[in-house]
């Protein structure tokens, strides 16, 4: 996880570089303001990311002599039948929609996207799935 890190801190750094001599030269404040915005992002995921390196065990991909199979094992555990994502993709179009659309929209959305989000966040609390 460390060289992630390092490539996400060196990538804030180029947008950076970009962002200042794209406002310098352009004048144009939308795409500066992207390209900052840009720099945040990558700067919160890269020290998200050199923070937590430093707290878990190295991994196979910090070690140059590693081979493919040393990282090999269960991943996590990934819910094999759930139509919750489902639900949160419609009420999340609904409410884009609504931005578009009217706000109206996003009224009729926020229940579709609550409903998706507690039961995706619960599903494994209740009903049959209760004791995985």
């Amino acid at each position: 996880m460390k060289i992630q890190g390092k490539m996400f801190i060196w990538l804030s750094v180029f947008i950076l570089a970009v962002a200042i001599v794209y406002g310098y030269w352009s004048k144009e404040p939308a795409g500066t303001t992207a390209l900052f915005l840009a720099f945040g992002l990558a700067i919160m995921i890269g020290f998200y990311l050199a923070f937590t390196a430093r707290r878990v065990d190295a991994g196979a991909q910090d070690n140059t002599e590693a081979d493919v199979a040393d990282e090999a094992g269960e991943v996590g555990f990934f819910s094999p039948h759930s139509w919750q994502p489902l639900a949160l993709a419609i009420g999340g179009a609904f409410a884009f929609l609504g931005i578009a659309l009217g706000w109206w929209l996003v009224y009729f959305s926020a229940p579709i996207l609550l409903i998706g989000l507690f039961g995706w966040v619960f599903e494994y609390y209740r009903g049959e799935n209760r004791t995985q």
